[in-house]
């Protein structure tokens, strides 16, 4: 039976990848998958999913208002529905993403963030967190130390930001991927706007 799975991380876990990677296995088999990612993400582009590593392809670009199950009919038969940037859909995309799984027997695997810099859950997360079938979770390294990355830490000018909007769309320039202690940790051990990484600090 098929099922929605829900695959988060923090930032910089190798998302997009995974998803490019599972396109391609399946593509290798003839079978067809379709591709989503958010409109809002316009790093490289309206509807380009892109890895760090400069693979990408083309997803179809979700809005607000977008019928998502809709979309995915108009484009039957399918073997998967991948999807990135899973933390800016709505309740109603989750919904509806669970309605495809559920209807069709066609089985949606989203990724994306749990939560924000604030570390507090994306509306997204949190229905896919309530809906999905399997959670699963895309492990990371700590940007300063070898414990598991759990935090999104949003930066400016080398340092720590605490307070804006949910949402801003950024690299590695604007978020750094954190342990508990250094999410918490005014000082940090290394300056972001640096090209270069310094030796990981324990």
């Amino acid at each position: 039976m098929a099922q929605l799975y829900f695959r988060y991380s923090s930032m910089n876990a190798g998302k997009s990848i995974e998803i490019l990677k599972i396109a391609n296995n399946y593509e290798e088999q003839g079978k067809r998958v379709l591709l989503f990612t958010h409109k809002i993400d316009t790093r490289y582009g309206e509807g380009v999913i892109q890895s760090r590593v400069g693979l990408h392809r083309p997803g179809i670009p979700i809005d607000d208002d977008m019928n998502v199950a809709a979309v995915v009919r108009a484009h039957l038969p399918l073997h998967c529905v991948l999807v990135d940037e899973g933390q800016f859909l709505t309740r109603e995309h989750v919904r509806q993403f669970c309605d495809i799984v559920d209807t069709d027997n066609i089985p949606v695997i989203v990724y994306g963030l749990r939560a924000d810099f604030q570390n507090r859950l994306f509306p997204g997360s949190e229905a896919l967190l309530i809906f999905a079938d399997k959670i699963e979770e895309v492990k990371t390294v700590c940007w300063f130390c070898n414990r598991k990355a759990l935090m999104n830490l949003r930066v400016a000018n080398g340092r720590p930001v605490r307070e804006g909007e949910q949402i801003l769309i950024g690299g590695n320039e604007s978020y750094i991927p954190v342990c508990r202690r250094h999410f918490y940790s005014e000082t940090l051990p290394w300056d972001p706007a640096k090209t270069k990484r310094e030796p990981a600090v324990q």
